[in-house]
């Protein structure tokens, strides 16, 4: 089940903090030789819960940062967190990319590659454990972490899913 949550309306009034995955530079052959552009892969996130990803292509560097923070900035999720790490156990899909989180005890840090480490640390993650599979591509992996990290649930919104008293799902918890 694919569970698709809308981005968070007001992301202005959120104090969001970028930082840069990878920047690419790329070829395109023409008559009189190369044509070089470039991408960029950028997250946001305020390090409590909302987070962003974005991708932008430009003939310039700063032109391709500029532009995938600003898409970033317009698609901004909220996370559900526990504490400093994640409620439950979840493995993140997109493309052939696939992203396993696991939830770790404080004091653990962020056990993850570059990519996926990223768009931990701008949720707000302190302690998490992942295990990337498949394809090994940047754009993928964050993707698949953000997919991860939106099928997250709180004790909450399980108890009402379920139809379940959260008192009930407490003592089972226990």
């Amino acid at each position: 089940m694919k569970i698709r949550r809308l981005p968070v309306r007001k992301s202005e009034e959120i104090e969001l903090s970028e930082k840069i995955i990878v920047i690419n530079r790329v070829a395109k052959v023409v008559k009189g030789g190369r044509r070089f552009s470039f991408n960029a892969l950028a997250v946001v996130g305020d390090e409590k819960g909302h987070i962003g990803i974005s991708f932008g292509k430009a003939n310039e560097v700063p032109d391709a940062i500029r532009k995938s923070v600003e898409n970033a900035k317009k698609r901004v999720y909220k996370v559900n967190l526990n504490k400093s790490t994640i409620p439950h156990e979840v493995i993140g899909k997109f493309k052939s990319a696939k992203v396993l989180l696991k939830p770790a005890s404080p004091g653990t840090g962020i056990i993850a590659g570059a990519s996926v480490r990223a768009v931990i640390e701008k949720a707000g993650i302190a302690d998490i454990l992942t295990k990337a599979q498949g394809s090994r591509n940047p754009l993928n992996l964050a993707k698949a972490t953000l997919d991860g990290l939106l099928q997250l649930r709180s004790l909450k919104e399980v108890s009402e899913l379920r139809e379940v008293p959260l008192n009930k799902l407490i003592d089972l918890e226990k």
